[in-house]
């Protein structure tokens, strides 16, 4: 998938951190939020790299599912089938958190998933989607069809949510080591 990044976007790379929060106790200083936020674009269009959405449903039972993001104008994009536990959570609740491992660091997302169903946008990320092999295409109804889609979506059409961070939480495993947390 190509980062379809653009210029001069309201993007989650162009925000920057409202509060910096050092969690190391070993010494380190906070890490810069640069660090995560250059990997992001690299890291979320790759298919090897695991990324898993949690989500509350309305008895606040947690649930974790593993997602293709679609990175687009510096935001991160995913599909779920309307069926699924995660989009019926999310339209229950839209509080989610998005982890994965970066080179470096882990990064743990906390923020909203909101449903997508702007023709324009669901345009743009099927292209996103498409040039990573996953032929997508809106269904012209405010969803996504494809021959194909990952075993758990459920069937078609699939809705498109867009990802809004609030705080996130990096832990670096690798020089310069340190834990922080970034508001936003």
């Amino acid at each position: 998938m190509s980062s379809g990044r653009g210029p001069g976007q309201d993007s989650m790379t162009a925000q920057e951190p409202t509060a910096v929060t050092n969690l190391d106790s070993y010494g380190h200083g906070p890490l810069p939020w640069r660090r995560p936020r250059d990997l992001m674009p690299e890291a979320f269009t790759k298919v090897e790299t695991p990324v898993f959405l949690g989500t509350a449903g309305p008895d606040g039972r947690p649930h974790a599912a593993g997602i293709g993001p679609a990175w687009h104008d510096g935001g991160i994009y995913f599909v779920s089938g309307p069926g699924t536990r995660k989009s019926r959570d999310l339209a229950a609740n839209p509080a989610c958190s998005i982890s994965v491992r970066l080179p470096g660091i882990d990064l743990v997302l906390e923020g909203e998933a909101h449903r997508v169903t702007d023709a324009a946008v669901l345009e743009r990320v099927a292209a996103v989607y498409a040039a990573g092999g996953w032929p997508a295409e809106p269904d012209g109804e405010g969803g996504f069809t494809a021959p194909f889609c990952a075993p758990s979506a459920g069937p078609p059409p699939w809705h498109l949510h867009r990802f809004t961070i609030r705080t996130a939480v990096g832990v670096a495993f690798v020089e310069p080591h340190g834990a922080t947390k970034w508001i936003f």
